[in-house]
């Protein structure tokens, strides 16, 4: 999954779900951020100097963009 700070046009992803960031957990190279969703909580993985660059943090508008072949499902 990828995340964006607005919706993105010109792209093939066609999954675009806005949500709100509620965490963000950085590494050495890598952050962990957790989107609030209609319906539920998606995961990222993303690189820390994404985070950085985005200025990503809780209480953020972004737009979680994912292609249907990256899914995977977990129960909880």
């Amino acid at each position: 999954m990828s995340l964006a700070t607005g919706p993105v046009e010109g792209l093939s992803i066609r999954n675009q779900i806005p949500g709100t960031i509620t965490d963000v957990a950085t590494g050495g190279a890598m952050a962990s951020v957790k989107v609030s969703v209609e319906g539920g909580e998606l995961t990222a993985a993303i690189t820390r100097d994404a985070v950085t660059d985005l200025d990503l943090a809780a209480g953020k508008s972004v737009v979680a963009l994912i292609k249907s072949t990256e899914i995977s499902l977990a129960a909880v």
